[in-house]
C-alpha cells in the first residue's frame, strides 16, 4: 500500500505546475503569462491552435459558439469568429511563424481600438521530460492596465482550456 501512494507522491511533485499570472502592469499596459510543462510533441502545438472550436470556450465568443472561430496560422491570416449576418470579425491576425514559435497581434474582443499594442506570443521551450507550452501576452495603450485582471482571466481559462486539449486531444468539459 505505501509504494502506490509513494509512486503516487513523486509524480505529482515531478509535474510541472502551470504557472499564470500577471507578470507587469503600469496604469497602460500589462504583461500577462501561461506555462506548464507538457509531455506533448512540438508539431501538433500549431494544429491544436488553429482547432480552436474545440478549446476555446462558446462563452468567451461574439457569436455564442466556438464553432464560429478560425485560426489561419500563416503570416498575416485571421483569428477570425463568423459573426450572424455572415460577417466575420477579426479578433487578431498572425504576425510571424517560426520554429519554435508564433506571434500574433491580438486585440482580442474588448481591448479592440482601446490598445496600441496587443500581442500574444506562443513558444514551446524544451523541458526535461516534454515541452512547456507558454502563452506571453502583451498589451499596451492608454488605460488599459485597469483591464489586466479580467483579460487575465480569460485568457487564463483559454490557455488551461488550450493545454487540456494539448495534451489528451480531447475537447475540455467545461
Amino acid at each position: 500500500m505505501l509504494r502506490p501512494l509513494l509512486a503516487a507522491a513523486v509524480l505529482v511533485l515531478s509535474a510541472a505546475p502551470a504557472t499564470a499570472e500577471v507578470v507587469a502592469r503600469t496604469a497602460d499596459s500589462f504583461t500577462l503569462r501561461y506555462a506548464a510543462g507538457a509531455e506533448v510533441a512540438p508539431e501538433d502545438i500549431g494544429p491544436s491552435l488553429t482547432d480552436l472550436p474545440k478549446w476555446w470556450d462558446s462563452a468567451h465568443t461574439y457569436s455564442g459558439s466556438a464553432a464560429n472561430l478560425s485560426l489561419d496560422l500563416t503570416p498575416g491570416g485571421c483569428w477570425c469568429e463568423k459573426l450572424a449576418d455572415g460577417t466575420d470579425f477579426d479578433h487578431g491576425r498572425t504576425v510571424s511563424i517560426a520554429p519554435d514559435g508564433f506571434v500574433f497581434n491580438a486585440p482580442f474582443g474588448p481591448l479592440r481600438g482601446k490598445t496600441t499594442k496587443a500581442e500574444l506570443t506562443v513558444t514551446w521551450p524544451g523541458a526535461n521530460r516534454g515541452w512547456t507550452p507558454t502563452w506571453t501576452m502583451v498589451v499596451e495603450g492608454p488605460g488599459t492596465g485597469a483591464m489586466a485582471d479580467g483579460v487575465d482571466a480569460v485568457m487564463g481559462a483559454g490557455y488551461q482550456r488550450w493545454l487540456h486539449y494539448l495534451e489528451s486531444a480531447e475537447a475540455p468539459s467545461v
